[in-house]
């Protein structure tokens, strides 16, 4: 069973930065996935934010969060990081990770199994 818990949200200042951790209960072996990051906010439908393959080594990003944005892993952990900076009222959403069985590290949403519940990020501005 593949569970994965979402934490790190909250409010802030435009301008401000939050780091997302996203820890992953897979019964397999974390460091063999891609895993994503995407965001909906009110109204909208889901967007890919970010994307990291298996080992780390490739990173991808949405145009809206390239040079703000940073995804990062740690295998020993099993947890996925989205490090946001310089953040906008336009980055207000709820964010979700999720896990990619097949390694595509994809900004499609559909090729992704499994998800979080979801943590919202709110930024005043």
């Amino acid at each position: 069973q593949v569970q994965l818990v979402e934490s790190g949200g909250g409010l802030v200042q435009a301008g401000g930065s939050l780091r997302l951790s996203c820890a992953a209960s897979i019964g397999r072996t974390f460091s063999r996935y891609a895993m994503g990051w995407f965001r909906q906010a009110p109204g909208k439908e889901r967007e890919f934010v970010a994307a990291i393959s298996w080992m780390g080594a490739n990173t991808y990003y949405a145009d809206s969060v390239q040079g703000r944005f940073t995804i990062s892993r740690d295998n020993a952990k099993n947890t996925v990081y989205l490090q946001m900076n310089s953040l906008k009222p336009e980055d207000t959403a709820v964010y979700y990770c999720a896990v990619d069985l097949e390694g595509r590290t994809s900004a499609t949403a559909s090729v992704y199994d499994y998800w979080g519940q979801g943590t919202q990020v709110t930024v005043s501005s």
